[in-house]
């Protein structure tokens, strides 16, 4: 299968580069809130939309008459927001996002250069790990992985914490994983984030938790800074490396256990929680979000679709914690706080998310069989760039 695999690696910049991504960084911003603004007074006042080809021509008389400066940065970088931009309307008008913001400067900030594919090896070699910018020149990048295939578009970015990062989308062929012919179940939650219905339990991290105390302390410092102040903005960017490294261990762990349940099964069957709903509830919100469990699902989707897995979902309002996986009662009532029970009928000690996880493989299976439709759907995976 041939696919696009994103490389990430981080960027460390000269002081001279640092001035340049600033002036890169700020055209770019700039041409995003430029374009946003015409395009919202132009449907607002003449009900009339605006696209790349339109918006473009008007930044090319701006640079022309009322901003000369903006020919200090890449050319194709104010281009490439032009288009960012007119793909985030396109997910507005599916319905698939919400409407275009605009960009604030201590915001992740981004630039996307286009390599020239006719001169592309003078520029790019990762086996000598080198590669050029326009008006950066060659960038100090630490080569965490093998690189293989040639990419066509360079995104530099700048998150929060003051990091700066090179993403390189390349297309390769990604080989299917060996052929295995065990199923099972998984259920997540809380306290075990991944449960199998072969009894294995991933535990939950609680990165949140582990670094509340120093984020609390960092963000009451931050409290009491001065707004607009050197002193502020140092104390800010204390807080987001905190952030920073709480969801960096957290994609980390996402990444272990998603390939983990890709690598040792082919089919795997997974229930259709509704992660927003569980959001809501005050008392879970946080330990919910510290999970990331549409995050699991999202990277397990695109993975079975790489490596020719399958990923089969279960509905959400199937009885899968109340209903005993051996005889199929369903009990009225399964409280959180209960974590083992014992089955009135067949007197069968479960324990709740193991005999979750035993559920959701049974409705899996039998919802792709075709025999029984409303106790388990399935929905056929699709690959994530």
């Amino acid at each position: 299968m041939v696919a696009q695999w994103a490389y990430k690696f981080r960027f460390y910049p000269t002081p001279t580069q640092k001035r340049q991504l600033a002036i890169e960084f700020g055209h770019a911003r700039f041409v995003w809130n430029w374009a946003l603004e015409t395009r919202t007074k132009a449907y607002q006042e003449h009900s009339k939309s605006l696209n790349y080809s339109g918006l473009s021509r008007k930044l090319t008389a701006l640079k022309q008459t009322e901003c000369p400066w903006l020919g200090e940065a890449t050319a194709s970088c104010p281009t490439q927001k032009l288009r960012d931009q007119d793909t985030a309307f396109k997910h507005f008008f599916a319905g698939r996002a919400k409407y275009p913001r605009f960009k604030k400067r201590h915001q992740t900030q981004s630039v996307r250069y286009q390599l020239d594919q006719r001169h592309v090896e003078k520029n790019f070699n990762a086996e000598s790990q080198r590669l050029k910018l326009p008006k950066l020149g060659a960038l100090k990048l630490k080569w965490s992985r093998r690189m293989t295939g040639i990419p066509k578009m360079v995104t530099v970015s700048k998150d929060p914490a003051g990091r700066y990062f090179v993403s390189l989308v390349c297309e390769i062929e990604i080989l299917p994983l060996p052929t295995r012919k065990n199923v099972i179940g998984v259920d997540v939650g809380v306290k075990d984030v991944v449960i199998t219905s072969e009894g294995y339990k991933s535990g939950a991290p609680k990165y949140t938790y582990q670094y509340a105390r120093q984020l609390k302390q960092a963000q009451r410092r931050l409290s009491k800074k001065r707004k607009g102040s050197y002193r502020r903005r140092r104390q800010q960017q204390r807080v987001a490396r905190i952030h920073a490294r709480i969801a960096d261990s957290r994609r980390d762990f996402l990444h272990q256990q998603s390939s983990k349940l890709i690598n040792e099964n082919p089919v795997i069957c997974l229930e259709d929680l509704n992660i927003k709903g569980m959001l809501r509830n005050r008392h879970l919100s946080k330990a919910v979000a510290d999970c990331g469990l549409f995050e699991l699902r999202r990277q397990m989707e695109y993975k079975a679709a790489w490596y020719g897995r399958e990923v089969l979902i279960v509905d959400r309002w199937a009885p899968t914690s109340k209903a005993c996986s051996e005889c199929g009662t369903i009990h009225e009532s399964m409280p959180l706080k209960v974590r083992e029970w014992v089955c009135p009928d067949c007197t069968t000690r479960h324990d709740r998310d193991i005999n979750a996880a035993i559920n959701v493989l049974r409705l899996g299976t039998v919802g792709s069989a075709g025999t029984d439709k409303a106790r388990g759907a399935v929905k056929t995976p699709r690959a994530v760039a």
